[in-house]
């Protein structure tokens, strides 16, 4: 049964490092491990004893400068406004605050609410005492920010939002106590909210703290038992078990690993035999048998057996801890996204203080009615190019498309993951637990002549019943599926390397490899054949005799999942092409891609070496997003452009990708990308209406048809329409939710 059973046939698959090829455990009548209690007790790192603290501090990110999209923000000029919650806080405050100055301003009177302020105050102060809480207090991280952004001689969307908020805020502060007339804090007031609510979602986005590194951290155990002279030692060097703290284990120290135990380090077994889980490593299913001479690798899991092993790496060097560092280092790489907005936010504060100055002097030089008059109109210049709408282009557009793909299943964890996705232009997919199922499973049952399939897994379902190999268990798992009686056997034997012998109602019934048939002089006849077909589809194929005598064939194999053929067809549709990434062997990857209709396979991939195969992809100008489920894969999830989790896969590979699918479906990566491109569509189409809407309404803010026409934009419409910009940018966001199901098409 070779690379899944390879007591069963050890000559159907070549050997490799990166996968269980040649090192299945034999079917062994064994009870079930009962895990360690000390493999429940995380550490919290492997390379850095103050990561406890690290990762805490790592929680503490809280920017909201835009000026970091620029390449040129940090993380620590963001210190001083909080969390995400924190902004929320000063959002739904604002929001609170808003409406009341809104309601008792010109708008509001438009829209018929003709009610007098309360306490028998008046519009002006009424409006002034709320707006400044809003400014001085909800205004403050984009005020602030904008301030260090001018201070590095920068100008960007929090200028231009500083700019307005504070322009249409003293104007009227002014106006209330020196010289009476117009004021707009309802404009202030807006910008202020509005900006808070976008930002808000964007800074929600990106507080991701190191989730990702801290899941893989907590897969070493804390403790290791290791061997150290007694006390009472004789001359004869007498040792004895001691259970130590991960960090005082040395290379060169002998560990004790017993059933259910985690691995604490690398190193290399001496004595005992065991299998092992290294699915977090390999991404196969199947454990790995461990005798004397084998490496074993910190974190992975051991199954049934017992065995000592000398420890080679430690600390950072261990392999859990350079996937760590992988992960980390393909975050660090990765620049922030360069959004549209801040580059046409930069633009827009020249023009509009451009405008105001040009309006203001040419008005004072040439209007002849006094500085007010001039500078009333320098202000609604100003203010109906406040990025209100520009703004919030962005985040409204990604909160319609990330909602519509959570109800279909799709999470996008950051705006940034969802704007990466709809720039891809090659899906590389992992094979194991992605494509497929992530478990062996009965696939073929092929008996001879007279013999129906039925009583041939009888017969293999029964000999196999006191095996605890994980293939075992899926020829008796089908067995019983299908309702097929599965006897227990009278006698039982393992052959190492062949396969099992056992005793059904007195009959004596083989499974396994040719060479068990071949030592028990059973005659495989026809079968061999079929068996060469079914094994260079990448199945692994077994033998059943019944009394000397062969009669049939049970494949076993990882089963292609149903929707991973619909994934593939959808993605060329699209224009995508579609990669294989896998550490099994070629043969057996080659196989499920034929089935798949993927052209495109990269077999026999170490670990480490996947994140290279994406920058490798990378450097040919592709646009890459990963699909994976495992430990394994995190590494090259970071890396891509878009890293997209299958649901059921290792805390860890959801932690790293940017895109979860929660229903573990792979045709739901098309559908993402497709969601993706219609929210570029809408994001670019916001941009352009808000940033022209803008550009239009300037000159006649400024009073460009006030000399022939009499046609003055006074502020109180100024701020409806800066209002009617962002109702536009959001209505057109909203027809996000006419994005069609899957399968079906966009109606907007």
């Amino acid at each position: 049964m070779d690379s899944k059973h390879s007591e069963h046939d050890s000559d159907t698959h070549p050997d490799t490092t990166s996968k269980a090829a040649q090192t299945a455990p034999p079917h062994e009548h064994t009870t079930p491990p009962t895990p360690s209690s000390s493999t429940a007790d995380p550490i919290i790192d492997v390379t850095d004893p103050h990561a406890g603290h690290n990762m805490q501090s790592m929680g503490k990110m809280t920017a909201i400068d835009h000026s970091a999209h620029d390449g040129q923000g940090t993380q620590d000029e963001h210190a001083g406004h909080g969390s995400p919650d924190d902004m929320l806080r000063r959002f739904i405050v604002s929001l609170v605050v808003t409406i009341p100055i809104v309601l008792f301003s010109p708008i509001g009177h438009n829209l018929g609410f003709r009610f007098d302020p309360p306490f028998g105050l008046s519009m002006e102060w009424f409006g002034l005492i709320l707006a400044t809480l809003v400014v001085g207090w909800g205004g403050w991280p984009f005020i602030s920010s904008a301030w260090r952004a001018l201070r590095r001689g920068e100008l960007n969307m929090m200028t231009l939002i500083a700019l307005g908020i504070l322009v249409s805020y003293l104007y009227s502060v002014a106006a209330t106590l020196l010289w009476g007339g117009d004021v707009f804090f309802e404009a202030a007031a807006m910008l202020t909210t509005f900006s808070l609510a976008g930002h808000w979602m964007e800074m929600r986005s990106r507080f991701a703290t190191g989730r990702a590194v801290e899941a893989l951290l907590k897969l070493a155990p804390a403790t290791a038992r290791v061997l150290r002279p007694s006390p009472s030692a004789t001359a004869h060097g007498e040792l004895h078990e001691v259970e130590l703290p991960l960090e005082q284990v040395i290379v060169g120290d002998e560990v004790v690993v017993k059933p259910g135990d985690r691995v604490p380090v690398d190193g290399i077994v001496l004595s005992g035999s065991s299998y092992v889980d290294e699915s977090m490593i390999s991404g196969e299913p199947v454990p790995v048998a461990k005798t004397q001479g084998a490496k074993v690798i910190g974190g992975t899991v051991n199954q049934t057996g017992a065995f000592n092993f000398r420890t080679t790496a430690i600390g950072a060097d261990t392999a859990l801890a350079r996937i760590v560092q992988m992960v980390k280092n393909a975050q660090a790489s990765k620049a922030p996204a360069q959004q549209l907005a801040d580059r046409a936010g930069k633009y827009l504060v020249y023009i509009a203080l451009v405008a105001g100055l040009v309006t203001f002097i040419a008005w004072l030089l040439f209007g002849g009615q006094g500085a007010v008059f001039a500078l009333t109109f320098a202000v609604s210049a100003i203010v109906i190019a406040c990025p209100d709408a520009l703004a919030l282009a962005t985040p409204t557009a990604i909160t319609v498309g990330v909602g519509k793909a959570a109800k279909n299943g799709v999470l996008f964890k950051n705006a940034t993951a969802l704007e990466a996705t709809a720039g891809v232009n090659t899906v590389v997919f992992d094979k194991t637990g992605t494509l497929t199922e992530g478990k062996p499973s009965v696939v073929d049952l092929v008996p001879v002549s007279g013999v129906t399939p039925e009583d041939l897994l009888h017969f293999a379902a029964s000999a196999d019943r006191s095996s605890q190999h994980p293939l075992a268990e899926a020829i008796v798992r089908e067995a019983q599926t299908r309702k097929i009686s599965v006897s227990a056997p009278d006698t039982f034997d393992s052959v190492p390397g062949h396969g099992v012998i056992a005793t059904i109602h007195g009959s004596t019934v083989l499974i396994g490899n040719k060479k068990l048939m071949e030592r028990e002089q059973v005659s495989v006849g026809v079968l061999e054949s079929d068996m060469a077909r079914l094994t260079s589809e990448g199945k692994t194929g077994m033998y059943v005799a019944v009394d000397n005598k062969a009669i049939g064939i049970v494949t076993v194999a990882d089963k292609i999942r149903e929707s991973a053929k619909r994934a593939i067809k959808e993605l060329q549709a699209q224009g995508v092409q579609s990669v294989m990434l896998t550490g099994d062997n070629r043969r057996t990857a080659e196989a499920v891609a034929k089935q798949l209709g993927i052209s495109s396979v990269i077999a026999e991939v170490l670990p480490e070496d996947k994140a290279n195969q994406i920058k490798r992809l990378q450097g040919e100008g592709r646009h890459v997003a990963m699909v994976g489920d495992g430990v394994n894969d995190a590494p090259a999830l970071a890396q891509a452009q878009v890293g997209i989790a299958i649901g059921a896969g290792t805390d860890v590979a959801v932690e790293t990708a940017g895109v979860v699918l929660v229903k573990n479906n792979p045709a739901d990566v098309a559908w993402a990308i497709k969601l993706a491109r219609a929210v570029e569509t809408k994001i670019k189409q916001n941009l352009f209406w808000a940033a022209i809407y803008n550009l239009l309404a300037i000159p006649i803010a400024a009073g460009v048809l006030y000399p022939n026409l009499g046609i003055q934009l006074r502020p109180e419409w100024a701020a409806l329409l800066m209002s009617a910009s962002t109702i536009i940018v959001t209505v057109n966001a909203l027809l996000l939710n006419r994005f069609a199901g899957k399968g079906q098409t966009m109606n907007a």
